[in-house]
């Protein structure tokens, strides 16, 4: 994806948000959200989605109704057994790719966001109790687009997931259909 002038950006190695004002080769002149403006590396910006969240109604392609099972069975991690009402996707980009060769930060991120809401969508239609998403710590980009898009979803509720299973990088969304 290619950045524009105007569209709002979050910095990878840092906290906080911008909007692109200026771009110039791999450069950017981004205000950011006190006012100030400077320069940054294109390759240390990605596109936040998450205001789109609200305007595309996400429909989802025949591909992304059916993904592949990329989440993870309990099971299968741990060797212990756990609910079949209860899923996890692990969404580090190693475990969705075999190689990110050629593919920008922002790319990466629109793909473990479409493998997201995939699975959200599926594991929602199903009547899952609760879906554990892995995403890591890291910055927190992924962590806050997933986090964005779960604050527009009605019937859920969201909670960090268990420290001493998953320590700091997982969110737990449970659904609960009658409220």
């Amino acid at each position: 994806m290619q950045f524009k002038v105007g569209q709002r950006v979050a910095y990878l190695k840092e906290e906080g948000y911008g909007k692109i004002l200026e771009i110039n080769g791999q450069q950017a002149r981004v205000e950011d959200e006190i006012g100030f403006d400077r320069w940054i590396p294109l390759t240390a910006l990605v596109y936040i989605h998450s205001e789109k969240y609200n305007e595309d109604n996400i429909l989802l392609s025949k591909e992304e109704v059916e993904p592949e099972m990329l989440y993870r069975e309990f099971q299968e991690k741990t060797g212990q057994r756990k609910p079949q009402t209860v899923w996890e996707i692990d969404l580090h980009i190693e475990e969705l790719l075999e190689s990110t060769q050629g593919m920008t930060n922002t790319e990466i991120l629109m793909r473990q966001m479409k493998e997201f809401r995939a699975t959200f969508k599926k594991a929602k239609s199903r009547m899952i109790h609760k879906l554990v998403v892995i995403h890591g710590v890291g910055e927190g980009v992924l962590k806050n687009e997933i986090r964005s898009y779960l604050a527009l979803q009605d019937q859920i509720e969201v909670y960090d997931a268990d420290f001493s299973e998953y320590g700091k990088g997982a969110t737990a969304i449970e659904f609960h259909p009658n409220w």
